[in-house]
């Protein structure tokens, strides 16, 4: 594990496609959630998922008034200065679009292309909507009894719902917190006109958490972006129908 990522290279570390990829985890997972990805597409060029602060993969836990959307921001660029990386394609799913939307702002030159899924510029009501999930995760003090929850409500196939458990249960409370209000409360719809790198955003199809409306707010507002639904998936499209998904991001890189 370099600078907190789950990595995946050609044999020999033979690049024989670029540019590489950086894959960003949503709040309630993991690095691991991008496992279909790293096999997929670290066969013919180098990939990284980040490991976010505070997701419960790293011990100890830091403190989490370091968790907010700049240290995350921080924490991708960490994994790209690791590896050397002059720039890079950023793809990211609910946070990682709000962490992308970050580092826009921070590192623009870095970027090569984006791919949004499931994310939004600014989240209907969010600070209500935060509220909402922190007082039941402090209720239950407990974030496997969260996850079971959250999970139960997702509509989720058993392999998926035991693995989105886990990935909550890893967690601890008051980190959660904190990444729950670093997730929802961002405002980046007046930085999407400055976004000039080839984009796409893309939304599952069943995702009711962050659905077509907010994906097509941020296409609309990105010069020449695309907008592309993933069938049969709900908010974390990647690991729901890895198989579309992959097309699709294989797809997008293909033209550029």
């Amino acid at each position: 594990m370099i600078a907190a990522a789950r990595l995946a290279a050609p044999a020999r570390g033979n690049r024989r496609c670029e540019p590489p990829l950086i894959f960003v985890h949503g709040v309630g997972s993991t690095a691991a959630i991008w496992d279909h990805q790293l096999d997929a597409f670290g066969r013919e060029r180098l990939c990284a998922a980040v490991e976010l602060r505070g997701n419960g993969t790293q011990k100890p836990d830091p403190d989490p008034s370091s968790i907010t959307r700049a240290g995350y921001a921080q924490d991708v660029l960490a994994v790209a200065d690791a590896l050397e990386l002059e720039g890079f394609a950023l793809v990211g799913c609910s946070l990682g679009g709000a962490v992308a939307f970050e580092l826009w702002q921070r590192a623009p030159q870095r970027i090569r292309s984006l791919l949004f899924l499931g994310a939004f510029a600014r989240y209907p009501d969010g600070e209500r909507y935060v509220e909402q999930i922190c007082a039941q995760a402090r209720e239950l003090g407990n974030m496997r009894a969260f996850g079971e929850i959250r999970a139960a409500k997702l509509g989720l196939p058993p392999a998926r719902l035991r693995e989105t458990i886990e990935q909550y249960a890893c967690k601890i409370v008051d980190c959660f917190v904190a990444a729950t209000h670093a997730t929802w409360t961002g405002d980046y719809l007046d930085l999407l006109p400055a976004i000039d790198v080839p984009t796409l955003v893309a939304y599952g199809e069943h995702d009711a958490v962050a659905p077509r409306a907010l994906a097509q707010q941020i296409a609309s507002g990105i010069p020449a972006a695309q907008l592309a639904m993933v069938p049969d998936a709900g908010h974390v499209a990647n690991a729901d129908a890895p198989e579309a998904f992959n097309a699709l991001l294989q797809s997008f890189l293909d033209r550029y």
